[in-house]
């Protein structure tokens, strides 16, 4: 199976990579240490699991904005993503 189409470069591999270990992380310090859901500014309950994936829809957004805005490299978008996620995670 050829999968050259798909431009795997490591680069790729460890920023899938580090989604996976960021879920692996997350269920174990979710069963560690059980949470109960919290209310946030948007005004309904989000657990850790929740505000994860709310980090990561929402950076995605903003790489593709700051691509269709900026072009490459992303090194900036990453900040603004480290940004977004902390807020997301103290705030939501």
């Amino acid at each position: 199976m050829d999968l050259a189409w798909m431009g795997w470069t490591w680069q790729t591999g460890a920023f899938f990579g580090s989604i996976v270990l960021a879920l692996i992380g997350m269920t174990i310090f979710s069963i560690k240490y059980p949470q109960s859901p919290k209310m946030g500014i948007l005004r309904f309950e989000t657990t850790p699991g929740d505000r994860l994936f709310m980090s990561l829809l929402g950076s995605a957004f903003i790489c593709l904005g700051w691509l269709a805005m900026f072009g490459s490299p992303l090194w900036w978008a990453l900040l603004v993503c480290c940004i977004y996620a902390f807020c997301v995670f103290r705030w939501v």
